[in-house]
């Protein structure tokens, strides 16, 4: 089976969160009896832990995916569970996100004939949805059983314009805000008489909306204070709000944590009647350039693929984030990302080929 034809194989399955559809039966079986599977399954989630042991030596590389993809949507001009080559192009549900990516790492971890030590591959059917019991829960599995990786290689799209022209080394936290201004409801003829949360709040929008809480680093750009939500009132023009609500989102980095947002905003708030809470989905976490996964994944892009790859740390949040957050130092490489999630989603023949033979490049030199 070639690597085409097994990204094929795996675009055929409707794997809709959090139902893989059969397919970890068929990598199981694809990937042979050389290689032990550890079953993690919880509230209808399925984990799997492929694993070969080369030798006793300690070092550990785990290549990372999801099965799951999310929903069609309407307006495909084709099947898109068809998974048909036309000119080159491969136009599926999930041939971006992330169904070329686990192909690669299959096809390669498959075909190696040596490493020095441990190879692994975990997979969950769980990443576009909630991921509670996701990627997540495997970890909290493999730490009880001694086997957590030193490495982690989590093949989604991250290429810009060229493939080859971009690895994670890290992803930004998510941390929401909530915050109500609380006023006392009137006419509005009589203004002296009502407490406007409106105008009370006018003067502190400024001074938080788009602000930036660090100054950012190589890694990172700073962390802004984006307003999502704000509103009051009853849509009517004689009465004055009884509160004022708003939103926001912190996309942020190491250099900023939930404790610091919080106090942020309890500063600019001085003086109001109001309540506030924060959520955080996602921590942020980054590898360093000199680790020996970076160093080696940079090495193969330039062997293979002819490319200069770059550093980044941009987009929204992934499993790798999981990782990290087990001291693995992870990165993130896979084909373009420019048609995730969308009516048409496509990548290429050759992107998918070319990932296969970075993925074996990194595994014979790692």
């Amino acid at each position: 089976m070639t690597i085409i034809e097994l990204f094929q194989k795996l675009l055929r399955f409707k794997s809709l969160t959090p139902n893989d559809d059969g397919a970890f039966d068929f990598i199981q079986e694809y990937l042979g009896n050389t290689w032990q599977c550890i079953k993690v399954d919880i509230q209808g989630v399925k984990n799997r832990f492929y694993y070969k042991k080369f030798n006793d030596k300690p070092q550990h590389l785990c290549f990372a995916g999801h099965i799951d993809v999310v929903p069609v949507g309407n307006g495909w001009e084709i099947d898109p569970f068809a998974a048909e080559v036309v000119d080159g192009v491969i136009t599926a549900r999930g041939a971006q996100d992330m169904k070329s990516g686990d192909a690669a790492f299959l096809y390669a971890c498959k075909n190696a004939k040596n490493f020095d030590g441990t190879l692994s591959i975990l997979m969950t059917s769980d990443e576009e949805g909630e991921g509670t019991y996701g990627t997540i829960k495997m970890l909290e599995h493999l730490k009880s059983i001694n086997m957590i990786p030193n490495f982690a290689v989590v093949a989604e799209p991250t290429c810009e314009e060229v493939f080859g022209d971009a690895i994670k080394v890290g992803r930004r936290g998510s941390i929401n805000g909530y915050i109500t201004i609380k006023g006392k409801q009137g006419h509005a003829g009589y203004p002296d008489k009502c407490i406007n949360p409106v105008h009370n709040f006018a003067s502190i929008l400024p001074k938080i909306a788009g602000h930036n809480l660090d100054d950012g680093d190589e890694y990172f750009a700073p962390s802004k204070m984006v307003i999502t939500d704000i509103r009051g009132g009853m849509e009517v023009t004689n009465v004055t709000p009884n509160e004022l609500k708003l939103m926001f989102n912190v996309r942020n980095s190491t250099n900023t944590t939930r404790e610091s947002v919080e106090e942020f905003i309890h500063e600019n708030l001085k003086g109001l009647d109001y309540e506030f809470r924060t959520t955080q989905g996602s921590f942020p976490f980054v590898t360093n350039k000199e680790s020996k996964v970076v160093k080696a994944m940079e090495t193969s892009i330039e062997k293979i693929l002819k490319v200069k790859t770059k550093h980044s740390t941009a987009g929204g949040t992934s499993d790798a984030r999981y990782f990290g957050a087990y001291g693995i130092e992870a990165i993130e490489f896979g084909v373009i990302n420019d048609t995730i999630h969308s009516v048409g989603e496509r990548t290429t023949v050759k992107e998918v080929e070319g990932l296969g033979k970075v993925f074996e490049n990194l595994i014979q030199n790692f």
